[in-house]
């Protein structure tokens, strides 16, 4: 019996050696993980972040209102300080112009008179059926050539007049264009030759339709 006990006796010391000398594992504390972590993904990053691209803002485009006449889908500038007004409604309420045709009146007496019209005509490429139609054959006589050009994609002609409407607004001028379906012309009664061109020029200048 005692020699087995110290069999026994050996056999529990070689069982706790071995088991001292085992590697012990060990649990890492989870802080340290997520530390060590952030440092890794801190180190992997560039040191100078990439600029951003530029972020693009519209800039503001002056536009002024005033001399602009907007409306049945186009715009047309005119002098300031006078307005056009809707000639068919002042004959008839309820039968203004509207997109088809119409016909816009703006006067500064004594100085001015202007008469624009427009009518729809689809593949229309000449517009001086509607310059006839705004001439009056009893009052108003061409004083020079035509001027044919193309502005912006539209066929325009025009031509300054004289004309017995009033004996203080003797002389004026007349143009026709096309735009879209629609053609339009414009006529000015002033006091000087020399008046009527640019007025029409920069009427021309301002106009814009759903085409141009």
């Amino acid at each position: 019996m005692k020699k087995n006990a110290r069999l026994n006796l050996t056999f529990s010391l070689i069982l706790f050696l071995l088991a001292s000398c085992a590697p012990k594992t060990v649990t890492a504390d989870p802080a340290t993980l997520i530390n060590q972590a952030v440092i890794a993904t801190l180190a992997a990053m560039p040191t100078t972040a990439p600029a951003s691209p530029p972020t693009p803002y519209p800039s503001p485009t002056p536009f002024s209102l005033a001399g602009l006449y907007c409306e049945y889908q186009f715009c047309i500038g005119h002098p300031t300080g006078m307005d056009f007004y809707d000639h068919h409604a002042s004959l008839d309420q309820l039968n203004p112009s509207n997109y088809n045709n119409g016909f816009l009146v703006a006067y500064q007496l004594p100085d001015l008179l202007i008469n624009f019209i427009w009518l729809q005509s689809p593949d229309t490429a000449d517009p001086k059926f509607l310059l006839d139609t705004m001439l009056d054959d009893q009052l108003d006589t061409m004083t020079g050539s035509m001027d044919i050009k193309l502005v912006r994609g539209m066929n325009v002609i025009y031509t300054p007049i004289a004309t017995s409407v009033s004996p203080i607004l003797p002389f004026g001028g007349v143009g026709a264009w096309t735009c879209g379906d629609r053609v339009f012309a414009w006529k000015a009664y002033t006091p000087l030759a020399e008046t009527a061109s640019p007025l029409f020029e920069e009427a021309l200048a301002r106009f814009t339709c759903g085409q141009n």
